[in-house]
């Protein structure tokens, strides 16, 4: 009987890379191609008399298997699990069916979509539940789920340490990979918060050398230490011993997984950041715990009040803005040392995008689905009063028609809509603040909004944006054309409306003069 398993991992520590019998393991990766790879080292490095069994999501066995395997390892059970979500839930079952799971390695290599409509709760009742089946069939499991929604499944696993033996991520970058173990426990102990960069050889991933490595313990007395992305400094170099500066946010964010008390400064230069920033921000509150002062300087004018609120619900300590010169910044650092974050931030981020960003629509929208969408939005209890945008009417200039004007108009924000009524330009800037509106406003239009239009109406509050909506809904009303006719209720009316709905032909006729009779 094998008492561990091999991940095929080379140049990592041994006890990184070797999986216990029984165990629950999870690996969450980016991109298929290399969790296939993964796969395929993790079967390569078995040995020959290992009872192994592979089990695939849909059809990637095709992908999986394009490459042949060398004969040593081709002898194995193959199963094909459907993407459905009662397919996880009678896996255990299945097997028990199927195949003689004692003893054995079990490699599940599925879609993390296959998860997504699992809450956090029953995520957990079925990794429990099929922890226990794993401890009574004596068995190893590892789950390599990779694709979109990978993200949400290292949220909702960040604290499952109780259920699984091991949890990491594989993040592929260009020509190399940095994988990540939360945790990762065998019989001869645990180890957690590691950080290795892997790449790609003709066995599969292996580790740099070993002088290249993390340390095998994570900083403990970190809490001086400043990490920051280098150009927040303006070109300055690190101000003392304890700064480290890094090439971009991703790499700041990987380093900062390493940490539990750091400051980590994360630099914002234009608004299409903001979502993948608030998923980094969100994995290293997640994962890291309250005591890290997480810091995002805004470089240029990018954020709006929504996404403030975004970066703060995600875990952010302090957000600069660029208006801040770099002295205030490094006074506002010093203020916030010592502070533990003490709000609470959900598991699942995907609902703190769903409910602070409800209004996925963008560019011209006709009158009634304009009128629609931004009453939907003011209805939104999650959003503050007075606070869910601001909508704009532009008058063009003479020689330019409202339509002609929306050319001039590139709204690139989800939430920034247009239509044209009563001859004029109707903006709605969600989440935007009326301070900021002139610098929405220069970013929106190619020309200067002063030479573009001769005038403009500002409506900021709800009840005045929501009363003129129902204005422009009025307007929808009368500028119907009244096309049809009313059905006849009498006789005579009934002529009137054959005579006004069908065409009369001319009939010829002869003109006489008085006292002149008709030829025969």
């Amino acid at each position: 009987m094998a008492h561990s398993f091999s991940l095929g991992i080379r140049r990592i520590w041994q006890e990184l890379s070797v999986m216990q019998s029984p165990g629950f393991y999870w690996v969450n990766i980016d991109r298929q191609s290399d969790a296939n790879l993964f796969c395929r080292q993790i079967i390569a490095a078995q040995a020959e008399n290992t009872q192994l069994a592979l089990i695939c999501s849909g059809s990637q066995a095709d992908t999986l298997l394009a490459t042949p395997l060398s004969p040593a390892i081709k002898k194995f059970p193959l199963y094909s699990l459907p993407e459905k979500k009662a397919a996880l839930l009678h896996l255990a079952d299945d097997l028990m069916r199927g195949l003689k799971p004692r003893n054995r390695l079990l490699i599940l290599l599925a879609h993390a979509s296959l998860w997504q409509t699992f809450t956090s709760d029953e995520l957990r009742q079925w990794a429990a539940q099929l922890g226990q089946w794993l401890q009574q069939q004596q068995c190893t499991l590892v789950i390599l789920s990779h694709g979109s929604g990978v993200n949400k499944l290292k949220g909702q696993l960040a604290a499952e340490h109780r259920i699984l033996n091991g949890l990491a991520s594989l993040q592929g970058q260009q020509g190399s990979a940095q994988y990540l173990v939360h945790w990762w426990s065998t019989a001869n102990g645990i180890n957690a918060n590691q950080l290795f960069t892997l790449t790609e050889g003709p066995e599969g991933w292996q580790g740099l050398d070993d002088s290249n490595q993390p340390s095998p313990t994570p900083e403990r007395n970190d809490e001086s230490l400043c990490l920051a992305e280098q150009r927040i400094l303006e070109g300055a170099p690190p101000l003392s011993a304890s700064w480290q500066l890094f090439e971009n946010n991703t790499k700041l964010m990987q380093r900062g997984m390493l940490t539990i008390a750091a400051t980590l400064i994360f630099a914002l230069y234009q608004s299409d950041e903001i979502d993948e920033l608030a998923h980094q921000i969100h994995s290293l509150r997640r994962s890291r715990g309250d005591g890290l002062k997480i810091v995002v300087r805004e470089m240029s004018a990018s954020l709006r009040y929504s996404d403030e609120r975004l970066l703060l619900a995600c875990g952010a300590n302090l957000i600069v803005p660029h208006v801040a010169p770099l002295s205030n910044f490094l006074t506002m650092l010093e203020g916030i040392q010592g502070q533990r974050l003490s709000r609470h931030v959900p598991a699942d981020i995907d609902n703190l995008l769903a409910g602070l960003r409800p209004l996925q629509l963008k560019g011209y929208l006709p009158l009634e689905d304009f009128s629609r969408a931004v009453t939907s939005l003011m209805e939104n209890t999650l959003l503050p009063e007075d606070g869910k945008g601001v909508m704009v009417a532009l008058r063009p200039a003479p020689g330019l028609s409202a339509r002609q004007s929306m050319t001039l108009c590139h709204q690139r924000r989800f939430g920034d809509i247009m239509t044209v009524a009563q001859d004029r330009l109707f903006l709605f800037l969600s989440t935007c603040r009326i301070n900021d509106l002139d610098t929405a406003l220069r970013f929106i239009f190619r020309l200067p909004v002063s030479e573009a239009f001769i005038n403009r109406v500002v409506w900021h509050q709800d009840v005045d944006i929501i009363d003129k909506i129902r204005l422009l809904r009025q307007h929808i009303e009368f500028s119907l054309p009244a096309t049809k006719l009313q059905p006849a209720t009498d006789k005579t009316t009934a002529v009137e409306t054959k005579h006004l709905t069908e065409r009369r032909e001319p009939i010829p006729f002869t003109l006489m003069s008085l006292g002149q009779e008709e030829q025969p």
